[in-house]
């Protein structure tokens, strides 16, 4: 059975232009009917599953590209598959710890700033200055 872009797109919960971009960068090579029509079958529909579900992980293009590669590849080593799992990981628990660091200064400064009709603002003298400081706090 095959598939027209708009078939595989509502099946897969992919939009269309993700599904042609993933085609332009070689991620999934659809089947090309005599008038140019892209034809998938059920193997690109799991492709794109695939990628939706590793997009979704926060995985990047090449990571998705070699996790595919490792996923076609019967003669695979788990440890390949779970070294770019990891890589990844380590990436987020960077971002967790920048983002509760920013949310560490801004929780300060928003408890610093007095919300009133009066114009100092601890909030704004930091973005100027990069302080971080709030005086009588």
């Amino acid at each position: 059975m095959t598939m027209n872009i708009g078939d595989v797109s509502r099946r897969s919960g992919l939009p269309a232009k993700t599904i042609r971009y993933y085609e332009e960068i070689g991620l999934i090579r659809p089947a090309r009917s005599p008038n140019g029509y892209r034809s998938f079958r059920e193997s690109d529909l799991h492709r794109l599953a695939f990628l939706g579900r590793a997009r979704a992980l926060g995985f990047t293009i090449e990571e998705c590209r070699a996790l595919l590669a490792l996923y076609q590849d019967d003669g695979r080593e788990s440890a390949q598959v779970k070294q770019i799992a990891e890589g990844h990981l380590a990436r987020i628990d960077e971002k967790i710890a920048q983002l509760q660091s920013m949310r560490a200064t801004l929780a300060h400064l928003v408890s610093c700033c007095a919300g009133d009709d009066r114009p100092d603002c601890p909030i704004l003298d930091d973005l100027s200055a990069g302080t971080g400081n709030c005086h009588g706090g």
